[in-house]
């Protein structure tokens, strides 16, 4: 059986007693490096253990499911899965979804709220001196106090109420591999890089003070944080800008210390973890239980780096992948997609070759020891930085040998670009592949519709996002239109856009309606801005919901932040714009 195993009748299948790590899940188990759990999974057995996986395990009955597996020789995985469960669950009005992507079926209710607390708890309850190690986005970005929007108010880091041992933060392959050597050497894991845990004060051997003035980087303390919404504030900020620095922070009676994270991978590590032998499928066992939405968009697609450098405000990929772009091997890349051409399924067309944006791939500083110095958060706002290399020259190259790989027909690029890169050149070579990358994207590398991010029209919103002007959007619209016109295509844009984004009130929504629409263009949807921990955005709705008097505007109300979205939809139906003065 080349699946790991997810049940004690598959582990004596295998001949083990036990198994040396359990990682357990609030996603179904798909052995796909687009998965997290089956990335830590894996790359724990390349070191020779024996990893088995409780996917989705049911947290409401006897909990059988947590003891079938039985005790892990050193310790538990244990993660919410791909998505943030709260975020998974709710949309941003906090009406419950009727789906779950990362479910056999799209069934929801195959995970409880807060899934990594509820899943470190049981564990504790059941097995207490086992440790449990949280990871994946939701430990991750709620590592400190932060605003959960359903219960609509500040909470404490998720270690206080999980009960864990250890927090991994960001791309866990390193710190996981490191925390399993040192407890087989029975070495202390709390000084593992990119890990975070709690002491209480009373068991530290010097004052707290000390403890401070050793560490590069102190937040405010989660009591201040509720005292004033200026400091959570302030912690952000912190946080966006302190990202090689040990960080620790007071709550209550304990003190979170956040240990340094480890460098950014070389191409070697990470083409280690995407060339691991996975089996780019779902468990069998979900054969009879239907398609796993999640997988299906992307079972055709292929990863080509990590990070993103854009530190728009309301999103937290360079929170939890870096600010740096890690980016794998063409030849790791290459083969890749050899093996998917090979594919029963696989028809020819490659889905998408692409990251959390499709053309930073091998992108970064010219000079590193510039970038090393840098508190920037974007290195593209408010301006493009005149250190970032944006000659798409590499991806060019790399997209021609994909398409001359036997059983390739098409390559889709499904990823978002970043069109404001595509208009940026440092010189006239760099202009020259960047024309070429624009002209190929349309021509040939896109299934009818491109898939841009501009977010809104109005400046002064655009800023608060740190997203380009929309003007640098519509000299690229125009550069498309002309490219479709030369070719006679019928290819499209479609943008995403955001409404109740802070510093959005009715009249800038308004004013997107109207651009949209001189601009023959009709939008099928709108993302209305949701609340995520980690973000900045998420601080300016937090210190509107504290009526802090230096916050822009911010549509809190379930009811205006729908008016918003109805101006916008509105375009795309022909209906007559809704007034801005309409009661909300």
């Amino acid at each position: 059986m080349s699946f790991l195993p997810i049940s004690r009748k598959e582990m004596d299948f295998l001949g083990w007693d036990f198994a040396d790590v359990i990682i357990v899940s609030g996603d179904a188990y798909v052995d796909h490096p687009s998965f997290g759990h089956a990335v830590i999974a894996r790359i724990l057995e390349s070191e020779g253990l024996r990893v088995a996986i409780l996917p989705q395990p049911n947290w409401q009955d006897d909990l059988r499911d947590f003891k079938k597996l039985g005790q892990p020789r050193l310790f538990f995985g244990v993660t919410s899965g791909c998505l943030d469960s709260i975020v998974s669950h709710y949309t941003a009005n906090k009406r419950l979804r009727s789906d779950d992507a990362y479910t056999p079926g799209g069934k929801a209710g195959f995970r409880p709220d807060r899934a990594t607390t509820v899943y470190s708890k049981i564990l504790k309850q059941l097995f207490p001196n086992t440790p449990v190690i949280l990871g994946g986005i939701e430990a991750s970005l709620r590592r400190t106090t932060h605003y959960d929007f359903i219960e609509g108010r500040l909470m404490p880091s998720i270690l206080c109420e999980s009960g864990a041992d250890l927090l991994v933060y960001g791309m866990g392959e390193k710190p996981i591999l490191e925390i399993a050597k040192k407890i087989q050497q029975n070495k202390d894991i709390h000084t593992t890089k990119q890990t975070a845990f709690l002491k209480k004060l009373s068991t530290l051997n010097f004052p707290l003070s000390t403890l401070n003035s050793q560490l590069s980087t102190k937040l405010n303390s989660h009591e201040d944080c509720l005292e004033s919404s200026d400091k959570f504030l302030e912690n952000t900020k912190i946080l966006e800008q302190a990202c090689n620095a040990e960080i620790t922070q007071k709550i209550g009676n304990k003190i979170l210390i956040i240990n340094p994270p480890f460098a950014q991978m070389s191409e070697a590590e990470i083409d280690r973890s995407f060339d691991l032998p996975y089996e780019r499928k779902p468990h069998p066992r979900y054969l009879k239980r239907g398609d796993i939405p999640a997988y299906e968009m992307i079972k055709h697609s292929i990863t080509t780096h990590r990070g993103c450098f854009g530190g728009c405000s309301f999103c937290a990929i360079h929170a939890h992948q870096g600010k740096f772009i890690a980016s794998r091997s063409e030849k790791s890349i290459l083969k890749e997609v050899q093996a998917l051409a090979k594919m029963p399924d696989f028809k020819g067309n490659l889905s998408d070759l692409g990251g959390p944006s499709a053309n930073m791939y091998k992108m970064g500083g010219v000079d590193k020891n510039l970038c090393s110095e840098c508190k920037r958060v974007s290195c593209l706002f408010p301006k493009i930085c005149n250190n970032l290399n944006t000659n798409h020259e590499v991806m060019n190259e790399l997209y021609k040998k994909v398409l001359q790989i036997e059983g390739v027909k098409k390559l889709f690029i499904g990823s978002g670009v970043r069109h404001d890169m595509l208009l940026h050149a440092s010189n006239e070579e760099c202009k020259k592949e960047n024309a070429i990358y624009t002209e190929n994207l349309i021509l040939r590398h896109t299934s009818g519709r491109l898939k841009l991010a501009p977010e809104h029209t109005e400046n002064h919103v655009l800023e608060l996002m740190r997203k380009p002007d929309f003007d640098i959007y519509k000299k690229f619209l125009l550069i498309f239109q002309n490219i479709c016109k030369k070719h006679n295509l019928k290819t499209q844009i479609i943008p995403y856009l955001m409404s109740s984004h802070p510093g959005c009130e009715m009249s800038d929504m308004k004013a997107l309606a109207i651009t949209l629409k001189d601009l023959k263009i009709y939008p099928e949807q709108v993302q209305d801005f949701t609340p995520t921990p980690f973000t900045f955005s998420t601080a300016l709705f937090y210190l509107a919901l504290k009526k802090n008097k230096n916050t822009p505007f911010v549509a809190t109300d379930k009811d205006e932040k729908q008016k918003q979205k109805e101006m916008l939809l509105s375009v795309n139906h022909k209906l007559p714009l809704l007034p801005t003065n309409s009661n909300l």
